[in-house]
């Protein structure tokens, strides 16, 4: 049995490839959001990976959407990794670099409620902002913060997540 554990690093350029590939097949399946290659490398900077030998074996991004909110985005395991414990520790990596940066209050939309529910999120309803940040975060093009806002034009492609939150 392989004793290494996968390292969680900071995501490179060089890493793009293998995280559209951990995320395509999950995508295929409707449980993640495909996005374009540009798309990754335009937001590497949110993204910890966790590398086994050279090998990227998981991913996930921290994406900021206000002074005290962020999402938690595109973690992923690959096959040989769930059971692990490693989706945990990149969630747990996310959440650290989070508090590093003030963020308060982490977001997910998720259709794996079990894992976020044990590592302290929570089903919400409705809108978790008030109105004057509601009405900012109108703003935004980005798709994510249109899916946290529960946006009727975004309903098509949330896939039937589960919005949740976790309060740091």
């Amino acid at each position: 049995m392989n004793a290494a554990q996968p390292v969680i690093r900071r995501a490179r350029t060089a890493d793009v490839r293998a995280i559209r590939a951990l995320v395509a097949p999950l995508a295929e399946r409707r449980v993640l959001v495909s996005k374009e290659a540009v798309t990754y490398f335009e937001s590497l900077q949110e993204f910890r990976v966790a590398d086994l030998d050279g090998r990227v074996v998981g991913c996930g991004a921290l994406h900021v959407m206000w002074e005290d909110l962020a999402e938690i985005r595109t973690l992923a395991v690959a096959p040989d990794q769930l059971g692990t414990g490693l989706g945990g520790r990149l969630l747990e990596s996310l959440v650290e670099d989070a508090r590093e940066i003030g963020v308060e209050r982490l977001f997910c939309l998720t259709f794996e409620t079990d894992f976020f529910v044990r590592h302290g999120f929570e089903v919400i309803e409705g809108q978790a902002v008030p109105m004057d940040v509601y009405a900012e975060l109108l703003r935004s093009y980005d798709e994510g913060v249109a899916e946290f806002l529960d946006l009727e034009r975004v309903k098509p492609n949330t896939l039937g997540n589960t919005r949740m939150l976790r309060t740091l």
